[in-house]
């Protein structure tokens, strides 16, 4: 594994993370938050979209990749093109 595809990694885990603080902020749930997260994973796992293939990093555990990318994509456009932008340097 190339240092890039560590970075890409890491900015996954640090979205992931900043994603499920989001989805419980002052001891309750945000609804809008968990809505976002559903509706994207749903979306991903029906069109099949896994940005782990996309950034060439295989995970060997079905759907994972693309439960993680319907995550990824509720936080945002803005949050995926840098991520997207980060995988496609490690490409290079």
């Amino acid at each position: 594994m190339n240092f890039y595809k560590l970075l890409v990694i890491a900015a996954v885990i640090e979205a992931l993370w900043e994603t499920a603080k989001m989805m419980w902020q002052e001891g309750k749930a945000n609804p809008d938050r968990i809505g976002a997260a559903v509706m994207g994973i749903v979306l991903c796992v029906a069109a099949g979209v896994d940005f782990f293939v996309l950034a060439e990093i295989p995970l060997t555990i079905p759907y994972l990749g693309m439960v993680m990318s319907g995550l990824l994509i509720s936080r945002g456009a803005n949050a995926v093109h840098d991520l997207l932008e980060a995988a496609g340097k490690s490409k290079k």
